[in-house]
Order: structure tokens, then sequence, then C-alpha cells
């Protein structure tokens, strides 16, 4: 008895289509593999150019911040007053109580801190305090603006605190220093009561 098993006939069309299909897949890879290595080459061109790498590495290597001296040469910034600083920082916490912190206003939630006293509020509103950031997150605020916001909030909430006083400007600071001096050899030079 012998075996003998038949294998379907392939047709033509069925041989071509094998053989593409065959052909294709490899076909593939290898482009995939030139477009692969053609990319890689065109971003070593591009870093060879000594213009293009030379920005690059600036541009990888630049500050994260840079500091900006004022045009007045580093002299006295107009102070904000307690509500343009409640108004631009504070509100956006504590108008609406986030993270905890006492609303403007609110004379319960107030009433504890207040009974601290000033100088403590002050202080943690300069150092931060819990879930608060120093100076409400804006470290460009001076002590004056902080003690002016914690005053305006505070009063707000039923406190009596006095205002803090603006600091000197430099000018009049060294014009006042300079008065008490200028007037002691003038005191001096005055002859002596006769006795």
């Amino acid at each position: 008895m012998s075996t003998h098993h038949e294998f379907p006939k392939t047709t033509v069309k069925q041989f071509v289509l094998a053989l593409l299909g065959g052909l294709f897949a490899p076909a593939l890879v290898f482009f995939l593999i030139y477009k692969m290595m053609v990319g890689i080459q065109a971003n070593q061109v591009e870093e060879s150019n000594s213009t293009a790498a030379e920005a690059s590495v600036v541009e990888r290597i630049k500050p994260v911040a840079e500091v900006n001296l004022s045009a007045n040469g580093g002299g006295a910034t107009q102070q904000k007053s307690g509500e343009e600083v409640v108004q631009a920082i504070c509100a956006a916490c504590h108008a609406a109580g986030a993270l905890g912190s006492p609303k403007i206003g609110d004379n319960g939630a107030w009433g504890p801190r207040i009974g601290q006293g000033y100088e403590t509020l002050v202080k943690h509103a300069i150092e931060g305090i819990r879930m608060m950031p120093a100076r409400g997150g804006s470290p460009d605020l001076s002590d004056y603006e902080v003690e002016s916001a914690v005053v305006y909030m505070a009063n707000k909430s039923g406190a009596s605190f006095k205002a803090p006083e603006p600091p000197a400007a430099p000018e009049a600071a060294a014009s006042a220093a300079a008065a008490p001096e200028a007037a002691a050899p003038a005191e001096a030079a005055a002859p002596a009561p006769a006795k």
C-alpha cells in the first residue's frame, strides 16, 4: 500500500502573491532601518555645524533665573499698601479660606490668631507657618508690605492694630542723619553764657 499525498495545485496568481508577500516584509524592515540611519545622520550633521552646536550648548547651560537690578540703582521702590498686597497676593488663600487659612472678615477664625499678638502674626507671615509660605509666597515683598497686609487683614477681622510706619526713603534718612550733625558744630561754636 502506498501512501501518496496530493498537495493542492498552486496557481500562478497564488505563487506571485506569496512571493510578493514574502519579499515585502524584509523590504519593509530594510526601509525602516534605512530611514532610522538617515534620521540619525541628519541629527549629527546639524550638531556638527559650529554655530548651531554653540547655540545648542548655550541653551542647555543658561541659568534658571536671572537677577535684574532696578533702573534706579537699587534705591527705594514704591511700597504697596496693605490693601494692595492683600488683593494681589494674600486674597488667593485668605479670601476663600484655602488650605485652612482664616478668611478675611471671619472674626471667629482670626480671634485666636489676633490673641497671639501683632509681633507673632507678623513673624508667621514673614517666615511662613504650616501651609503658608514665607511672605505669602512672594519673596519680593518688603517687611513693611507684609506688616501692612497683616494689619489690614487682622483689622478687617476684629483687631485694632496700628498700621506700621512706612520706611524712610534713603535720601530722607541721609538728610535726617546729617541735620543733627550740622547743628552740633553750630552749638559748639556758640559762646558760653557769662557767669
